[in-house]
């Protein structure tokens, strides 16, 4: 009896410890993969402030900004100057350099000849129409600016033959060694050199203007492949951008082909040129060119289509201000250029503007500053006459009434359809019916294209049947110059644009 009652003892303690144990099991069971992540997550959390402290924190985000510098905004501050062999040196290029500070940067060079449009066009358009977002991009726009000016290939020959032996009497010597510093830079790591051919290149002749002694509608390239670590196969590079392009054809005439020129085996012409330079520098470059066949529109269209290409092999990305076609590029082309003048005194719209100006305010010393909307914009000065150029196109001739400048930054008063509003100088205010322009003490006004009865022009309502459209700026004559003077002096410009 004494035996069975301790056996059951026996077996109640063991019950009692197994079901313990199991207990203590459960607790080590794996959990449910969702509870599992979120509380890893909720670790990594609470670690991260404490790994890092506040002055290792600074030093990360510091070295980031660092690593990720941006190339600050470049102003084109310019002045008129006279257009001659001599003075070839007052129209230097620009190189605009855009995106971020790196070691893998695209070289852009348009206007290397000044009778090719299409190619500088299509540079300008990159530096003021697109935002790379990442890499570096810099660009020349206008390397021959004095032949761009003129229409000409080269007042001093061709510039593009000039990148092998070029003696230091040449006046354009210093423009060469300074485009040869850019295409050397370590930075530089693929060259790009815009062109516009004549007729369409094909491998082999089909006719006159479609053969293997025509340039137009190419990528073209010096040699297959480079000994360099990065972008060596050009080939393969030539290919990639001449499959892009020909995915967006506007005609199947203009079809892209690989042209290699083959100038390592002995084209002594060609190894005076930019591309065959920059190889030479340890550099990938190519020559793209679009046909003189095209209209200058199209030709740009087929350059930017190639460009974006390449910025894509390199990894750099960017954004466009607008939707990529032959019509939208035109109406760019076509409408999108101003020109400001003194410290922004006077700001002119040119897409309509008449071909000529009179009685334009230009200081006593015969220069005219400015600010161009692209870098293919100049002043030339002959006599007392100044043409506005937007690369070798004529867009307006200032004839000077040449007068001492007042500095100042006041606004002026104006009511303009019933609202009273402060306008700066420099500013084209839109009108539906009428203004008037408020008195200001010592300060005469001149409306432009208006005369009253009693030779005022301040305290009146001026509407636009008022006006004598022979006298607008703009050729639909709807743009009025309001001018302010004082103490004989120049003050500023406002310009009125009456609706309808």
């Amino acid at each position: 009896m004494k035996k069975g009652i301790f056996g059951f003892l026996i077996l109640i303690v063991t019950l009692v410890l197994f079901t313990a144990c199991n207990e203590k099991n459960e607790t080590h069971k794996e959990k449910p993969i969702k509870e599992t992540i979120k509380e890893e997550s909720q670790v990594k959390k609470e670690i991260i402030p404490v790994v890092l402290e506040k002055e290792e924190i600074k030093i990360v985000e510091k070295e980031t900004i660092k690593d990720i510098e941006s190339y600050p905004p470049k102003e084109l501050n310019r002045i008129s100057s006279i257009a001659t062999k001599k003075t070839i040196n007052n129209f230097d290029f620009d190189l605009i350099k855009m995106g971020y500070k790196d070691e893998n940067t695209l070289l852009i060079v348009g206007g290397i000849q000044g009778d090719e449009p299409g190619g500088f066009m299509a540079a300008s358009l990159i530096s003021t129409h697109y935002t790379i977002t990442k890499g570096s991009v810099w660009i020349v726009p206008n390397l021959n600016f004095y032949s761009i000016i003129k229409r000409s290939r080269g007042p001093y020959g061709d510039m593009n033959r000039k990148f092998a032996n070029l003696s230091k009497s040449d006046p354009e010597y210093k423009t060469i060694q300074r485009i040869k510093s850019y295409i050397s830079d370590d930075s530089v790591k693929l060259v790009v050199n815009l062109h516009d051919g004549s007729g369409f290149y094909r491998p082999t002749y089909i006719d006159r203007n479609h053969s293997q002694y025509k340039w137009g509608q190419c990528s073209i390239i010096d040699q297959e492949k480079l000994n360099i670590k990065e972008y060596s196969d050009l080939a393969d590079i030539s290919n990639k951008v001449v499959k892009h392009v020909n995915k967006s054809l506007i005609d199947k005439e203009h079809i892209y082909h690989l042209h290699n020129t083959r100038t390592v085996e002995g084209d002594k012409e060609m190894e005076k040129t930019l591309t065959y330079y920059a190889i030479n520098q340890g550099k990938s470059a190519f020559g793209n060119e679009a046909s003189k066949s095209l209209p200058t529109h199209q030709r740009v269209y087929y350059h930017l289509l190639a460009l974006e290409k390449y910025m894509d092999i390199m990894g750099i990305e960017f954004e466009r201000k607008f939707d990529l076609s032959d019509k939208i590029v035109k109406n760019i082309l076509d409408n999108d250029i101003n020109i400001s003048l003194y410290d922004g005194k006077i700001k002119l719209p040119l897409a309509q503007i008449r071909n000529m100006l009179n009685y334009f305010p230009v200081k006593t010393d015969g220069n005219i500053d400015f600010i161009p909307s692209n870098p293919l914009m100049s002043i030339v000065r002959n006599e007392n006459e100044y043409t506005i150029y937007y690369g070798n196109r004529r867009i307006s001739r200032l004839k000077a009434d040449y007068i001492d400048m007042h500095n100042t930054e006041e606004t002026v008063k104006l009511n303009i359809d019933s609202n009273d509003k402060n306008i700066k100088f420099g500013t084209t205010i839109k009108v539906d019916k009428d203004f008037m322009i408020y008195p200001m003490k010592d300060y005469r006004v001149n409306v432009i294209g208006y005369t009253h009865k009693e030779k005022t022009e301040t305290n009146v309502a001026i509407e636009y049947n008022k006006m004598q459209q022979i006298y607008s700026i703009d050729k639909s004559g709807k743009t009025y110059r309001v001018e302010f003077y004082t103490k004989n002096k120049f003050a500023g410009m406002i310009l009125v644009e009456f609706a309808g």
